[in-house]
């Protein structure tokens, strides 16, 4: 279900978070950066344990999450293990988000962006869905634990 992304210049990155009205501050870079490359959401304490050897602490980790987020460039979400796990926005609108599968077995977590699904209007369906943060979550066991 991975796939390889190919690491963005640091001027790409850099032009990247100025674009978000963000400075680009050497911390910024290296979480974008984490988060660019990796083939699936990650937790805060992932992103910790990969940054450290940089010499970044939990709190300037979470920070940056937290500012990257704010500016629109990341999307925080929470696959119900109580666990916010981030991921790069890659320009899909917000309407059209990915779903993503957690094995109930390992805790593996995958993005799903081939798959799409879609809330008709009708009767039962809020009418607010259309204009709130919608998220799904598929569950069940991947492959290598089948």
């Amino acid at each position: 279900m991975a796939t390889t992304v190919e690491p963005l210049s640091l001027d790409q990155l850099k032009s990247t978070i100025r674009g978000a009205g963000l400075r680009s501050t050497a911390p910024r870079l290296a979480v974008l950066k984490r988060l660019h490359v990796a083939t699936q959401p990650v937790s805060h304490g992932e992103l910790v344990d990969t940054l450290a050897e940089e010499g970044m602490d939990r709190t300037t980790v979470y920070r940056n999450l937290v500012d990257l987020t704010d500016a629109g460039l990341v999307r925080r979400t929470d696959l119900g293990d109580h666990v916010w796990r981030f991921e790069l926005k890659r320009g899909e609108d917000e309407a059209v988000k990915h779903p993503h599968f957690t094995c109930t077995d390992c805790g593996t977590v995958a993005c799903l962006p081939e798959v799409t699904l879609s809330v008709k209007a009708g009767k039962g369906v809020p009418k607010s869905l259309s204009k709130q943060k919608v998220e799904i979550q598929l569950r069940g066991k991947c492959d290598d634990c089948t």
